[in-house]
């Protein structure tokens, strides 16, 4: 009875309390001189937050039009991630999105980018919307793997390798 008791109370203390993350990888693939970013941001919110900003109806997992409900993705994306490299601004390219269980994958990436000493990140996606929104962030560079956390307000992170 007393584990039955815990799993109910642990269910329902996150149903009380939601857990807002993303997760936000940014690679540079040295044989193509590409910096590639993905991120994972749960479907629901990001639909919420693209209304929100841009006062338009959406669903993104079954979207009546898919070249518009990628614009407005882009667009979002475009006000809520910026990535520099060595002190250059980065300009990412929007390549699409996929669902996935409860996540939209965001895929973003950027041409001619030689490999780099330092990185800087501004993320702040979902921060309009959920005061505890958490952004994880890793970036990869020759296999090595650099990682942090922000916490809502907390929107830049820097990287060095």
């Amino acid at each position: 009875m007393g584990v039955l008791l815990f799993k109910w109370l642990v269910t329902a203390l996150a149903v009380l309390h939601p857990f807002y993350v993303s997760v936000s990888e940014i690679t540079h693939d040295k044989s193509k001189n590409e910096l590639q970013v993905s991120c994972r941001i749960f479907a629901d919110d990001l639909e919420t937050a693209i209304k929100k900003q841009y006062k338009a109806p959406l669903d993104i997992v079954h979207p009546a039009n898919k070249a518009i409900t990628d614009s407005l993705i882009a667009g979002y994306l475009a006000k809520h991630l910026f990535v520099t490299t060595d002190g250059k601004a980065v300009r990412l390219q929007y390549l699409g999105y996929k669902i996935e269980e409860e996540a939209a994958w965001c895929f973003l990436a950027a041409e001619k980018i030689p490999a780099f000493k330092r990185a800087h990140v501004r993320n702040n996606i979902l921060y309009d919307e959920h005061p505890n929104q958490i952004n994880m962030i890793h970036v990869i560079q020759n296999a090595v793997r650099k990682s942090t956390k922000l916490d809502n307000p907390t929107t830049d992170a820097d990287f060095s390798f």
